[in-house]
């Protein structure tokens, strides 16, 4: 049947200014009742005006005709509207749940085993099959209970039985050293960093569409090398120094980073002090194992005329050094997104960092070269004063002077 456009052009303009607001069932009705008022053709004309389709109009006029509603906000009858997945086939929720489960428990009859789990790969692997698209795998996933997850640390080695003790341990001689108005500092090496133009994690601002180009690989610089900055946090007075090291990270460099603190800042501070405290990790350069950490601490002790004690934290606890998240955590941000073109650089990078608390950084560049596999003798060693705690000795001990005018220390 043959409709004349003009007189459908009303009801299409009508149909347009409504339509944003119309539901689907308010859609249906309305199409209805105007193809009711249209009189014969009245179906064919509202289609051809909205393009609302016919089924849809014969369904309204249905409910109209028969003046049946719906219950509350329901904008159609129970079980109406395309069919879940699911109802059609229900074997793809087991099939998913089954390719996906044994995957994570490592069965290696999987065809996952190897792959990577993701949603189209995943979807791949049902079409042979089942009929479903990626995005529905995606929400079949969801409910589930999948999700996108990153790893977790939270696993630990065995820890040692001496762990909680250690950290009382750790805690009240701070507390003791604190009370007697002396010095106690947190050491620890930062990681390793590139210098030139290399990316830098992190975000910082530029003009849009500007950001600051680096290198597209990280190879070092033959000429620029690496930094190992090595860090002395003054717990007490919330104060930081870093000695920027351009060769090997070793025993030799933390010590002399911890020398470098005491004449730059500690003595100012601690003028009358008698005891050093000083709480490092239990590995890397000032492991409690290093024979070579003991041996400089030793010239360090002569030295200044200092007993120094060492409280070691027990294995797989580093995180728990005052100056991971007291100081180097600040660094990190402070450079963030900023590539570390040269050494002096990243040393003012690390003297401006401060933070609402007032912490205060000072760092300086240590030009010398430090060899590595230096042996310290069994007549070395012993010539060292040390004396271990009653509490687990190799993590905790101290070294005094051995100089005949030995300062005599508090009993800390």
């Amino acid at each position: 049947m043959k409709i004349d456009q003009e007189k459908l052009e009303p009801l299409k303009i009508k149909y347009q200014q409504i339509s944003f607001c119309l539901t689907e069932r308010s859609k249906r009705l309305w199409g209805a009742s105007e193809a009711l008022a249209w009189g014969k053709g009245g179906v064919t004309a509202v289609q051809k005006a909205t393009g609302i389709s016919r089924p849809t109009i014969y369904v309204g006029i249905k409910e109209l005709r028969v003046e049946r509603t719906l219950a509350g906000e329901k904008v159609r009858k129970t079980g109406g509207g395309a069919k879940r997945l699911t109802f059609k086939d229900g074997s793809l929720l087991t099939d998913l749940d089954n390719l996906v489960e044994p995957t994570a428990k490592g069965d290696p009859e999987s065809p996952l085993r190897w792959t990577c789990k993701s949603v189209r790969t995943l979807t791949e692997e049902l079409g042979k099959n089942h009929k479903v698209s990626f995005r529905s795998t995606g929400t079949l996933l969801a409910q589930l209970g999948y999700s996108l997850q990153l790893n977790k640390k939270t696993k630990e080695k065995e820890s040692s039985p001496h762990r909680n003790a250690q950290f009382i341990h750790i805690n009240n001689k701070i507390k003791c050293f604190h009370g007697l108005l002396l010095p106690t500092i947190s050491v620890d090496t930062k990681k390793k960093e590139l210098i030139g133009e290399y990316k830098n994690n992190g975000r910082e601002y530029c003009k849009k569409g500007e950001p600051t180009e680096v290198n597209t690989h990280d190879f070092p610089d033959k000429e620029n090398g690496k930094v190992a900055p090595y860090g002395v946090y003054d717990i007490g007075k919330n104060k930081g120094w870093v000695s920027v090291g351009v060769c090997n990270d070793t025993a030799e460099f933390a010590v002399n980073a911890i020398r470098s603190w005491w004449y730059e800042m500690g003595e100012k501070e601690y003028a009358e002090a008698s005891d050093l405290l000083i709480t490092a990790d239990c590995g890397g350069s000032n492991g409690y194992r290093v024979k070579l950490w003991k041996w400089e601490l030793q010239k360090l002790a002569d030295e200044l005329e200092l007993t120094i004690h060492v409280c070691h934290f027990p294995p797989g606890t580093s995180k728990w050094n005052k100056i991971e998240h007291k100081m180097f955590s600040y660094i990190s941000q402070n450079w963030r997104g900023k590539p570390l073109i040269t050494k002096e650089a990243v040393v003012q990078l690390i003297a401006h960092t401060k933070t609402k608390k007032g912490l205060e950084i000072c760092s300086k560049l240590d030009e010398r070269v430090y060899d590595t596999g230096k042996k310290i003798s069994k007549a070395e060693m012993k010539s060292i004063n040390l004396k271990k705690d009653t509490l687990h000795g190799d993590w905790n001990y101290m070294i005094r002077p051995r100089k005949d005018g030995e300062v005599k220390s508090r009993k800390v």
